[in-house]
């Protein structure tokens, strides 16, 4: 079961706090106020029939948390929305505050049930608030204007179980954000391209023409064909670090030969030029055959061989040249798998927790080392990508990210 748009009712707008939310609601004219200039700053967040017009129509009362709703109704297509602050949950099953800690500790694999010791309610509570998340597009979510879809993209399969059975996690990663992550069977080409089609069908939704420039991956071969079946004018990049990590397997009882080895690897690939990098890579070719032997040798010459792929990157700068920037968010995912020892229950909520687990990544607040490294100008990686955040709480920007589930056909880039 892959992901699929759908008609959602729910639009999440912040408030400055509930305060201000109560006397919204008790004043027609501010709360209009109120929602029409957040509607001039992000569109991105309303549907788009919202320009039309709207009139209020009525409230939803949640007995659990004792706090009226309004609901409005489009003059142009006559559907009615439900606007949730976004210090509510979907669903109204919590307060946002109340819960944002517990899934700040989640992204580091803290199991549902301590959570439930130190932040109370029960475990099952805080797994179906996690997985909830999931529900969400993962590109709308993250991506909120089309021409901050990303150009270039880097793609893998994580190995994974399912109920004990071996499957395939194909993941799609750009400008340090998890884009597409899904479940299949097998490596083969029809599994993974049905893998890779929930990245297309989200993308494809906020800009229906999109279609990436570049695609770094490894050699398998069912990976490049499930791309080039989806986007067929996609140019495959092939990574640089692959052939270089089978020389260094070949290598482990041999640290000072490695070190040399990388010297002259690492130099070809930092040549400046395409003419430069053909004339380092056949230098390195002559090295690895006057100065190696065996299987050493034969991985070199492997490398060397491939400097035809490897050459197409200096055709697109901004292409990705190795799977740095996917093997770092593979290696999350791989902490929080191994920490609930893999994938349980239906493929279904299976889905849900990969696709809950990729958007804590997404949102997920900066530690101060980190913030300073950026200047204090991003605080996750969603601000990073889009250049600003609705929110100065993580929980709550990603809730308001997500309004209509990140379904919005509105593309205008916020004021």
């Amino acid at each position: 079961m892959s992901f699929v748009p759908g008609n959602h009712k729910t639009m999440c707008i912040a408030f400055p706090d509930e305060e201000d939310y109560q006397i919204c609601m008790t004043d027609p004219a501010k709360f209009r106020s109120h929602l029409d200039h957040t509607y001039s700053r992000h569109p991105e967040l309303f549907p788009e029939a919202f320009k039309g017009g709207y009139s209020l129509h009525g409230f939803v009362y949640s007995k659990k948390q004792d706090i009226k709703t309004r609901r409005i109704k489009l003059v142009e297509d006559n559907e009615a929305y439900q606007i949730r602050p976004s210090f509510l949950l979907p669903y109204m099953i919590a307060r946002t505050d109340q819960v944002e800690k517990g899934l700040y500790f989640k992204r580091w694999g803290v199991p549902f049930e301590a959570l439930a010791y130190a932040f109370g309610r029960s475990g099952m509570f805080w797994y179906r608030v996690y997985v909830s998340l999931g529900r969400n597009s993962l590109v709308g979510t993250t991506v909120k204007a089309a021409d901050k879809l990303p150009r270039d993209v880097v793609a893998d399969e994580k190995h994974s179980r399912w109920q004990g059975q071996k499957v395939y996690l194909p993941t799609t990663v750009a400008q340090e954000c998890i884009l597409g992550v899904d479940i299949a069977d097998d490596a083969g080409t029809k599994a993974l391209t049905a893998g890779y089609q929930t990245f297309k069908t989200e993308s494809q939704q906020l800009d229906p023409t999109y279609s990436p420039q570049t695609i770094n991956t490894d050699g398998w071969s069912a990976t490049q064909n499930a791309w080039q079946t989806l986007f067929p004018q996609i140019t495959l990049i092939l990574c640089f670090l692959h052939p270089f990590l089978k020389i260094k397997e070949r290598c482990r009882s041999c640290p000072h030969l490695l070190k040399t080895i990388a010297q002259h690897v690492w130099a070809a690939y930092h040549a400046p030029t395409k003419v430069h990098f053909s004339q380092r890579m056949r230098r390195l070719r002559e090295w690895g055959q006057q100065h190696l032997t065996g299987s050493v040798q034969e991985k070199l010459l492997a490398l060397c061989h491939k400097a035809p792929h490897f050459k197409l990157a200096f055709d697109f700068p901004t292409a990705y040249r190795t799977s740095n920037a996917l093997d770092r968010l593979m290696n999350y995912q791989d902490r929080l798998l191994y920490a609930m020892q893999y994938l349980h229950g239906t493929k279904a909520s299976a889905r849900l927790y990969l696709r809950a687990m990729a958007l804590l990544w997404n949102f997920h607040p900066y530690g101060p080392q980190t913030q300073a490294k950026y200047d204090g100008k991003r605080n996750s990686p969603f601000e990073g990508l889009n250049g600003f955040r609705y929110h100065n709480n993580w929980l709550h920007n990603l809730l308001i990210a997500s309004s209509l589930q990140g379904q919005s056909c509105q593309t205008q880039n916020p004021l």
